[in-house]
């Protein structure tokens, strides 16, 4: 899936920014105008698609989105997976790229989007009380479960894809808009290459290998 280095989602903002620095500048003054301007600015900032180059390896799993692994933990996953595994917790900030890419290439055979609350997304829990988008990936070798979650800012989770589709590896398939986080659950034949502190960068990143 192609996209521009600004994505659609963020027109409205951008457009919206712009009229009112120009109303501002014609019926205010310049310098109030400046303020809906930095938004714009910051708009065109925030929607970015920056370009990434994705790893020629499909054994290896690149990191979902833009951010800092705050942690790395052992649960039950009983939505998709159904076992015992590994969780990779990505928080991204309001000044990260906030584009989502599959982590590897596979067909999309679980999808779920569950609403919620709208806690600060890097509050221990926000896994389970926020609002919520997982998608399930099988590639043959493997099942991840990617799941997006809206933070205390983010009040949209946007997804380009749906059930039955087939995603390349790195592809875009959603955002969300705003402060958020995301958490990557993979089988235990999955080596993970990533700890906690590491900044990710999305698509690009390598966050795990599937073990041969």
């Amino acid at each position: 899936m192609n996209k521009p280095l600004v994505v659609q989602d963020g027109y409205v903002f951008i457009l919206g920014a712009v009229i009112l620095a120009v109303l501002a500048e014609l019926f205010l003054n310049v310098y109030i105008a400046v303020i809906p301007a930095l938004f714009a600015l910051y708009f065109v900032y925030f929607f970015r698609n920056p370009h990434r180059t994705i790893p020629k390896d499909e054994s290896v799993l690149v990191a979902p989105a833009d951010g800092k692994v705050m942690g790395i933990e052992t649960v039950y996953e009983d939505t998709y997976l159904n076992q015992e595994c590994k969780k990779i917790i990505i928080f991204l900030s309001i000044f990260d790229a906030h584009v989502n890419r599959a982590p590897l290439a596979g067909t999309i055979k679980f999808q779920q989007y569950t609403c919620g609350r709208f806690r600060p997304a890097y509050k221990d829990g926000v896994g389970f009380e926020n609002e919520r988008y997982s998608i399930g990936i099988d590639n043959g070798n493997t099942h991840i479960l990617v799941t997006t979650i809206a933070g205390v800012l983010a009040r949209r989770i946007v997804s380009w894809v749906t059930l039955g589709d087939e995603l390349l590896h790195g592809q875009l398939y959603g955002m969300v808009k705003f402060g958020s986080c995301a958490e990557v659950y993979v089988q235990d034949n999955v080596e993970i290459t990533v700890q906690k502190g590491d900044r990710v960068r999305g698509g690009e990143t390598i966050i795990g290998r599937i073990k041969k």
